[in-house]
């Protein structure tokens, strides 16, 4: 009996509708590039200094030495947290006392930030964090946000996938990408930084289940030889499309509700897609609804200029088009024996430090030198590269290889960025794209690889568990991001050793490039070295003289 793709494969490869599917799913992938980066310049957090009221009567030059120095980066720059004691201060400027003359300034006694902040417009005009002074004593807020629009993302992978396969891959599309949208237009009335917090966590959700749908919706109605391509390609592109095109929304709109109200006008026309993408036939045929999926296929094969058949499915066909392999396997599979177990384990490192890199740089732009717009196009734009490089790396050479030069490539570079001099600012700055451009490659490859290396029977629990810790990962990189602010450099250094380490391990995965997937347990390539341990093994059994079959069995994996 053929299969779907056989009995739909008078469509043709890459005619107009599939060139109109794999575009408009593309397209609605956009408005994720907004929300997923959009928190950088949301919760910018601008220069600033404790605020000196003027209704407190100090001299010019009192005024202007009200705030204690501190060294930063070789400089010596304005504490943000502390101020000289307001009423000390303004004693000695009635008494005509001059600082720094008449008065030893480290003598002084000195006082918190007790009327507030005042903050530089220069670059924002107005963000979460001047809007709620998250800054001092209340600075983890900013990094709590990013990480509960990450829990929102994480809850979101856990129930995008049963929605989608319960009420229809474009249902779940479309009522996510209002959910998306919806919430996101809801922030711009926050009243505080709980409100804006809850809703961000609703944003995540519904971010990650319209890419879920649109991923599935697409591979399920493009053809094989196109699917490879949609998959790694397509949405990916599109994402940094919507990424580019962030910063220049922010340049022009500078106030964070204008900006918010901006960024959720796409995702409004997005519902206008409605129209043109269909449901897809996969799925209405698994759920006995044949005929609506005759339509469709029918539809289809009008916009090629092709001649349907008479039926399009065969009644003796549908059965077995119906049929699914029952499934028997549980998440305690991929711990079940030592080889499943360390490739588990060995996945959930790779995919956890590919994200904290991953995110932690794209989070990172506003403390690098230079203009914080044209650092965030930058590092839009070098995923594009990245991600051809990743698909043409999948085509021509070995898995591993490829997703640890990149780490080598990602993790090295950053590591470097401790020696290079605080004036060489361009240099700087060409190191973090570069880092990025290799970890994003990793990060493009991944998903693939993983997918190569579980067997069919335990595939979607293996890459869900990889996923979900990719999860975890974002919701730690915002605190990666944080660590700058005691030491520049240490991000860096962090994420930097870890991808490193993560390269030498991806060494010792097995090799899955040109090797047809596995569907059993038992058909799973080895991890580098579970072969000499099982040598070892079954040596030291022998020369104990355990040589019986039923021993020797035992000891496979």
């Amino acid at each position: 009996m053929r299969d779907y793709d056989e009995v739909t494969a008078f469509l043709g490869d890459w005619g107009p509708f599939q060139r109109l599917i794999f575009f408009l799913l593309s397209a609605s992938i956009i408005p994720n590039g907004f929300n997923g980066m959009s928190i950088v310049f949301l919760a910018g957090t601008p220069e600033h200094r404790c605020l000196v009221p003027d209704t407190v009567n100090l001299s010019s030059a009192w005024r202007n030495h009200s705030i204690p120095l501190e060294t930063k980066d070789g400089r010596q720059v304005p504490q943000k947290c502390r101020r000289y004691r307001l009423a000390t201060i303004a004693n000695f400027s009635a008494l005509g006392l001059e600082p720094g003359l008449d008065v030893d300034l480290e003598q002084l006694e000195q006082e918190s930030c007790l009327d507030g902040w005042e903050y530089s417009k220069d670059i924002f005009l107005t963000t979460i964090v001047t809007e709620w002074n998250l800054v001092c004593n209340d600075d983890w807020k900013g990094p709590l946000t990013t990480s509960l629009f990450f829990v929102g993302v994480l809850l979101g992978s856990f129930i995008s996938g049963q929605l989608s396969d319960r009420f229809g891959r474009k249902n779940v599309l479309f009522l996510t990408m209002a959910m998306q949208t919806g919430f996101s237009f809801l922030q711009v009335f926050s009243v505080n930084f709980e409100m804006f917090t809850v809703l961000f966590v609703l944003v995540g959700m519904g971010q990650i289940s319209n890419y879920v749908a649109a991923f599935v919706l697409g591979t399920e109605i493009l053809s094989k030889s196109i699917r490879i391509i949609f998959a790694t390609l397509g949405v990916c592109i599109f994402y940094a499309f919507g990424y580019m095109v962030l910063p220049l929304f922010a340049y022009f709109i500078r106030d964070w509700r204008m900006l918010l109200l901006a960024l959720t006008v796409p995702g409004v026309l997005c519902g206008l897609l409605w129209w043109f993408i269909p449901e897809s036939p996969r799925w209405l045929i698994s759920q006995g609804r044949i005929k609506e999926a005759e339509v469709i296929i029918r539809r289809a094969a009008k916009i090629n200029g092709i001649v349907a058949p008479s039926p399009i499915f065969d009644p003796n066909e549908l059965q077995d088009l119906n049929t699914k392999t029952p499934q028997t396997h549980h998440i305690y599979d991929l711990i079940r024996t030592r080889n499943i177990r360390i490739l588990t384990i060995m996945s959930i490192i790779l995919w956890l430090t590919i994200s904290v890199g991953y995110f932690g740089l794209s989070l990172d732009t506003p403390n690098l030198h230079g203009n914080i717009y044209m650092n965030s196009f930058l590092s839009a734009a070098v995923e594009v590269p990245a991600y051809v490089l990743a698909w043409l790396l999948l085509q021509y050479l070995p898995r591993r290889y490829s997703i640890s030069a990149a780490l080598f490539l990602g993790g090295g570079v950053l590591l470097f960025m401790q020696l290079v001099p605080s004036d060489l600012i361009y240099l700087s700055t060409t190191l973090v794209m570069v880092g990025k451009f290799g970890i994003t490659s990793a990060y493009s490859m991944v998903y693939v690889y993983t997918a190569e290396l579980y067997p069919t029977v335990v595939r979607n629990m293996g890459v869900g568990v990889s996923s979900t810790a990719s999860r975890l990962g974002s919701i730690l990189s915002p605190y990666f991001v944080y660590l700058g602010a005691y030491d520049r450099f240490l991000p860096y250094i962090l994420m930097g050793s870890l991808t490193i380490l993560t390269a030498i391990l991806t060494l010792f995965f097995p090799e899955s490039f040109g090797v047809p997937l596995p569907d059993t347990i038992d058909q799973m390539l080895r991890v580098k070295g579970i072969k000499q341990w099982q040598a070892q093994s079954q040596t030291r059994m022998l020369k104990d003289g355990e040589e019986s079959p039923t021993v020797l069995k035992s000891t496979a994996f």
